[in-house]
């Protein structure tokens, strides 16, 4: 009997087990196909002090950001850059941006801003994304079925085998380069279903320093919400 969860466990050819804490402060057991449940839960509870460390860290992290207040001068990531709110009694539409956000005064008490920033970031997130993922496919070969932009919280990317690839707007506050990570990921599993030593071999091609990517999100991924 473990005293952690394991909230996923993902199986593939793999040959080694990897335990995985998300920004979120889940667990993701990687393992081999022939790894028993019995087995995942012995290495589990072996590294239940290192994953209980893990977690605790991530939730403090995650306390630590502030809830938005939609307040002139408040910071708001965009491309990994974090441009300051503007609240103004004059712009159209009534949030704007051009080097800062601009928010109109008088909708603060007709609608919620929040609303506005995710209608906006999700805009943002499709033209973007879409246009990486264009570029991409035919850089390197990629043939997908369609793209959709989700609103989830806990995975940035999925793709599916129907081809069709699904990917959270919140990943437009990411640097460009953590965008172009998950996009060529994603794009990867057209060819590769799982997270094999090929699947991260054909990665490591197309971006030899993808770790820094990888780094960003586990270190940074909390920041990403609104």
């Amino acid at each position: 009997m473990i005293n952690i969860k394991i909230d996923q466990i993902i199986r593939s050819k793999r040959k080694t087990l990897g335990l995985e804490v998300t920004h979120d402060a889940r667990l993701i057991v990687r393992a081999p196909k022939t790894a028993s449940l019995a087995y995942i839960e012995k290495v589990v509870s072996k590294k239940q002090l290192w994953i209980q460390s893990k977690q605790k860290l991530v939730t403090e992290k995650q306390q630590l950001v502030q809830p938005k207040e939609f307040i002139s001068g408040e910071g708001f990531l965009y491309l990994g850059d974090t441009y300051q709110l503007h609240i103004v009694d004059d712009c159209f539409p009534s949030l704007s941006f051009d080097q800062g956000f601009y928010l109109l005064s008088s909708v603060l008490n007709e609608k919620s801003p929040q609303v506005l920033f995710i209608d906006w970031y999700r805009k943002q997130a499709y033209q973007k994304i879409k246009e990486r993922i264009d570029w991409y496919s035919d850089l390197f070969g990629f043939k997908y079925n369609k793209f959709s932009i989700t609103n989830a919280q806990k995975r940035w990317g999925s793709c599916n085998t129907k081809g069709n690839l699904y990917i959270s707007w919140r990943l437009i506050m990411a640097p460009l380069h953590v965008v172009d990570y998950v996009v060529i990921h994603e794009l990867t599993h057209l060819k590769e279903m799982n997270h094999s030593k090929k699947f991260w071999d054909k990665i490591r091609v197309m971006i030899p320093d993808f770790q820094k990517s990888l780094n960003w999100l586990k270190e940074n991924g909390h920041l990403l919400v609104i």
